[in-house]
């Protein structure tokens, strides 16, 4: 067994390149023998290990994979929209996975040590990539690779694949002609993403999208659509750029629509307040179990903001129209599980979400309290 570390020291106490003939007089000077074959597979190895993602570029080639996950060099698991799946893929040890993690950092101009032991970043070709050190994690150096599309969905590839029933289709498709505000819910990895490109992809090309993403992950096949990407600060601790910074610079970009990525902070507070000044249309994505659950979540962010309970809830009442959940199938699959719609309770006074309709696998639709309500928004 060749041990690639002994060769790269070898060569790089030399400062040569990991060519074959430089690779060739690296072997036999550390005793192993010499063929062609073990010099071009050692050689593979080696810029496999130097460039790319190493051992996972194979994965993140696979048709379909939407994630790759690292626990330590002992487990890794990939996910091609049939949830996580263990697979052959091993690193030799942890210093192996660790290199990686430092490397794609690295190549992004991000900083990953023990003294920054975590970074979230997207890499030249798009993917994102979160990478957190064993000084932190106890199975070592853990990586989250999450993969683009490389096509782009439409609703009716979102029906065709069993992940939306059809009478969803036509409602969302609806929500965007009559131009209404909303909020796409679910948890990690359910789709709301892609889900959001599709519904954007159905946006008229007269009309100008302005994107406000922490990560780069939204591309909708629309003509005119500009995708703004917040920035971490240096390694000196100036230069950020936050999502609510690029909303309020969105604001002044005279879009017909504004997106925000993934609303999981202070930025709510200025996408509400836009979308009470003539935005319609505007929509985001945000964490949530339930469109039931997503005024609890939209309190606890706009609290970050500075934003009391009763102004959020004035604000989302004249903001927001309508709420879509996603979901994770035990298959594996995405799918589109409720569309509710936000109401104010004459009560009260405050916004509730109210279920309109439900989805069922089975094809089942049941019609909630709100469903009217809908049926006069997308009318």
């Amino acid at each position: 067994m060749i041990d690639l570390d002994q060769v790269r020291d070898y060569l790089g106490s030399r400062g040569q390149r990991a060519g074959p003939v430089e690779v060739g007089a690296a072997l036999r000077a550390l005793g192993h023998l010499v063929s062609d074959t073990t010099v071009r597979t050692t050689v593979e190895a080696l810029r496999r290990d130097s460039v790319g993602a190493g051992p996972l570029d194979p994965l993140l080639e696979l048709p379909g994979v939407t994630d790759v996950i690292v626990n330590g060099p002992d487990q890794v698991y990939v996910d091609c929209g049939r949830g996580l799946e263990p697979c052959d893929v091993r690193f030799a040890n942890e210093e192996e996975v660790r290199r990686l993690a430092v490397r794609l950092a690295a190549s992004v101009g991000r900083r990953l040590d023990d003294g920054s032991p975590f970074v979230d970043a997207r890499l030249p070709n798009g993917v994102r990539v979160h990478a957190i050190l064993g000084v932190l994690a106890d199975q070592g150096t853990c990586l989250s690779l999450r993969v683009p599309r490389k096509a782009r969905m439409t609703l009716d590839d979102w029906v065709d694949s069993g992940s939306m029933a059809k009478q969803a289709a036509v409602i969302l498709r609806s929500i965007i002609a009559r131009r209404r505000a909303f909020l796409i819910s679910g948890g990690t990895g359910t789709g709301k993403t892609t889900l959001m490109s599709s519904l954007l992809g159905l946006v008229p090309p007269g009309e100008r999208i302005v994107i406000a993403e922490d990560s780069r992950e939204l591309a909708p096949d629309h003509p005119h659509c500009l995708r703004l990407e917040s920035r971490p600060p240096n390694a000196e601790g100036f230069g950020a750029v936050t999502l609510t910074d690029l909303v309020r610079q969105a604001l002044r970009m005279r879009p017909d629509r504004l997106v925000v990525g993934e609303v999981r902070g202070a930025e709510l507070t200025d996408l509400l307040m836009a979308l009470n000044t003539g935005h319609e249309g505007g929509c985001g994505t945000v964490h949530a179990n339930s469109t039931a659950d997503v005024m609890a979540r939209l309190e606890a962010l706009a609290a970050l903001g500075g934003m009391g309970r009763e102004a959020l809830h004035a604000q989302v009442a004249a903001a927001l129209d309508v709420l879509i959940h996603v979901r994770r199938l035990g298959d594996g699959r995405r799918w589109v599980e409720e569309i509710g719609v936000i109401d104010v309770d004459a009560a009260t006074g405050r916004c509730v979400a109210r279920d309109a309709l439900r989805f069922d696998p089975s094809g089942a639709v049941v019609r909630g309290p709100a469903s009217a309500l809908l049926e006069r928004l997308v009318s």
